[in-house]
């Protein structure tokens, strides 16, 4: 089969690691089935991944991609949850991991799941839009309505408009009434997020009309200092990334003095991609999609996501 694989890690050139070739199709596994990938989306995970975030050596070459839609065994349409279970040694906890960091990933023609984390594609949802949910959309989801303890009509902050987890907080919050501001260095992309509905958009680090009751992060130093400097006292910074590395200084005297909260949040539970999927059908709502591409030029959509040039999500299609 058609497969994008990690070959190589190179934390400064992440690009140079990429293969695109054929790989052995995945051999049959007690409690696992086979999807045919008809489509992925990209995320910054991957790109990390070549970095050797989350990836190492030992574990190469390695199937890129955490999100897929596709058509099962028995040839139903389904979305894949990435967050596969590991079996737990005597006493411990079970252990987490994504697919494409022990498991091969979704950036191929086929790709080998446990059964349980299958979930119907409802028809209402294309194959490319089901492929955006799992792990940006549901990411989001998480964020605002599992973490963030909001009641309607708050006001929040998303840092950095453009990525597909920023993209979908911005659609998912005004969709239940939150006012929404937004950053970004790209007057282009502040014009996007209103038209996503975003009620004011405004350049990267410049101070707001108002103190907000929560801020959504995923881009860590380079924005850290702004986030707890917009939050009203006892609001909360719910944070699940650090694209541009990890926060210094803290800021830790306005967080105690401000009763401040600082919240981690990582991808989100089965239950949760269920009820994004429910919401995506009930409301009309749908993942911005900035292209669709072949599979086959996975490099250029790796491009295009390592120069931040996208809004919203890039899906590949074998």
């Amino acid at each position: 089969m058609f497969a994008i694989t990690a070959a190589r890690i190179s934390f400064d050139d992440p690009l140079s690691g990429l293969e695109a070739g054929e790989r052995p199709d995945p051999e049959p596994r007690e409690g696992w089935t086979t999807v045919r990938v008809k489509a992925a989306s990209l995320n910054h995970h991957d790109l990390w991944s070549l970095r050797g975030i989350a990836l190492g050596q030992d574990r190469l070459p390695m199937i890129l991609g955490g999100d897929a839609a596709g058509i099962d065994e028995d040839g139903n349409e389904v979305i894949v949850h990435g967050v596969v279970t590991e079996p737990a040694a005597p006493g411990r906890s079970p252990r987490f991991s994504l697919l494409s960091e022990i498991h091969d990933g979704t950036l191929a023609e086929k790709v080998l799941v446990p059964r349980e984390n299958l979930l119907p594609k409802p028809p209402e949802l294309s194959f490319e839009e089901a492929a955006c949910l799992p792990t940006a959309w549901l990411t989001a989801y998480s964020m605002l309505f599992g973490k963030a303890d909001l009641r309607p009509g708050s006001t929040v902050l998303v840092q950095g408009a453009g990525g597909g987890v920023s993209a979908a907080l911005i659609a998912l919050a005004a969709r239940v009434g939150h006012r929404v501001y937004v950053t970004s260095r790209s007057e282009d992309k502040r014009a996007r997020a209103l038209e996503l509905g975003a009620y004011a958009a405004v350049p990267s680090g410049e101070r707001l009309p108002e103190r907000v009751d929560a801020v959504f992060d995923s881009v860590g130093q380079a924005t850290w200092k702004h986030s707890v400097r917009s939050l009203k006292p006892g609001g909360a910074i719910i944070t699940c990334g650090a694209t541009s590395g990890d926060a210094s200084p803290a800021e830790l005297t306005r967080v105690f003095f401000l009763q401040l909260r600082v919240l981690g949040s990582t991808m989100g539970t089965k239950e949760e991609l269920a009820a994004l999927t429910e919401m995506c059908v009930r409301t009309g709502l749908r993942p911005r999609i900035d292209r669709v591409l072949p599979l086959k030029d996975a490099h250029e959509a790796f491009r295009v996501m390592a120069a931040g040039e996208q809004f919203g999500k890039i899906v590949l299609v074998p």
